[in-house]
């Protein structure tokens, strides 16, 4: 008999999941649990399991496309009778890591990329709709049920224009609404005026690719970016990570890069300057206790953010530790969202490119980024006034000013460089 497979449920709070990759192809026998395609959404990349064993008949979802939850991905010859799907607690064991969020009205405010593409399309006000999934989320179905009403409520957002309207003087307020501020609606306007001319390429947007635009248009948008930098001495270091670096690798087994030195700094002055380890809330800040470090692992298509936990209880080498296993799960798509969750402060390793100066798009909701620049040799003139080669690198810091200002994240990077440059071997515990 054939049977459909459906986009099972990957989370309590998950709508719907795009189609990254299939797995099989049609006229493929497959056994029951085993996977069949690789799905993405909002929280967490995951192997689909089949839910029966039979033989793929037709891939009715194409790759890279958004299946709702309960939408048909395939359909299977399934042998003999249909043995009973793969329950919700077995769908629950191949998405380990996903975060169960209870069910509560906030889960109205998150949305996916498919939801606020819609409603930039339209210009739909999403304070306005009212959702019908889980905790009051909104899903693609509702917005599309109000597109089809006509029933579209749009921003309450006004400006006053202002007209003469009889003797001179008098002035009427006439109220204008603005169309809704997104995003998507950015981007909206920009496909209506770019249009592929002969010999461009043109690239689908794939589901990572919209996540990451989505969330750092968010930040752009919400906090206010301010930048600074300070150039750092670091001869002593890197005399120091190359005096060990052979022994290092021998014993552990991986290779002690620059990253974990620099992270460990941050700790150290985070510790000393907690207002940077914050998040804006609104009418509140909130100063997190935990250290958690997020740290950029970039693969050929895409950015992942994973993080550090608890990296203040941490020595140079557990951090480093750390970072080679988090790299290692990116690189073999074994990441999940426990991996990516928590993040209070991110220290991106632009250096690792060559790059010398940058100014780094917050990870939102976090108060602040670093990024660590390319070290370099230069002349530099001494306290003595004679000039020597000394191994040079700038760190570059981008700051939400709603919650930071700059007096409080100069002494914070003088900080950092301040234990930057004190560095050695006499007065650094690796372990």
């Amino acid at each position: 008999m054939t049977t459909e497979i459906k986009m099972p449920q990957l989370g309590e709070s998950v709508t719907e999941g795009t189609i990254s990759k299939w797995l099989v192809k049609p006229g493929v026998k497959v056994n029951k649990y085993d996977p069949i395609a690789e799905v993405m959404t909002d929280k967490v990349n995951a192997e689909v399991p089949s839910s029966y064993t039979g033989v793929i008949k037709d891939l009715i979802a194409n790759e890279d496309e958004t299946i709702e939850v309960g939408g048909v991905i395939c359909t299977m010859q399934v042998e003999g009778e249909a043995s009973e799907p793969t329950t919700k607690n077995e769908e629950t064991k191949v998405t380990e890591g996903v975060e169960q969020e209870v069910r509560n009205d906030s889960e109205k405010k998150r949305y996916s990329p498919a939801v606020l593409r819609l409603a930039g399309e339209h210009n739909i006000d999403l304070a306005s709709v009212q959702g019908t999934g889980r905790g009051g989320r909104i899903t693609r179905k509702d917005i599309q049920a109000m597109i089809e009403s006509g029933n579209i409520p749009t921003s309450t957002t006004v400006e006053k224009k202002v007209e003469p309207t009889g003797p001179p003087g008098d002035v009427k307020e006439e109220t204008v609404t603005p169309p809704a501020a997104s995003a998507d609606n950015l981007q909206s306007t920009a496909q209506q005026n770019i249009s592929a001319a002969p010999g461009d390429i043109e690239i689908p947007v794939s589901g990572v690719r919209k996540a990451i635009a989505a969330n750092m248009v968010k930040s752009k948008h919400e906090a206010p970016h301010a930048w600074t930098m300070v150039e750092v001495d670091v001869t002593n270091l890197v005399n120091y990570r190359n005096s060990i670096k052979t022994d290092f690798k021998q014993k552990e087994g991986f290779n002690i890069t620059f990253l974990p030195f620099f992270i460990k700094a941050v700790v150290e002055a985070l510790k000393e300057f907690p207002q940077l380890n914050s998040m804006w809330a609104g009418d509140k800040i909130i100063q997190k206790k935990d250290i958690n470090i997020s740290i950029a692992v970039a693969t050929e298509d895409a950015l992942y953010v994973p993080v550090i936990k608890q990296a203040d209880e941490k020595s140079i080498k557990g951090i480093a530790r750390e970072i080679n296993d988090l790299a290692g799960k990116v690189r073999n798509k074994a990441i999940n969202s426990n991996d990516m969750q928590g993040g209070t402060f991110t220290v991106n390793n632009t250096g690792s490119f060559g790059s010398i100066l940058s100014t780094p798009i917050i990870n939102h909701p976090q108060a602040a980024i670093l990024s660590v620049e390319s070290i370099v040799k230069r002349p530099v003139v001494m306290d003595n006034d004679a000039i020597a080669i000394r191994h040079m690198v700038n760190i570059c810091l981008s700051l939400d000013h709603r919650v930071l200002d700059g007096l409080v994240c100069g002494r914070f990077l003088a900080t950092v460089k301040e234990k930057l440059e004190t560095i050695s071997k006499e007065n650094t515990q690796l372990y």
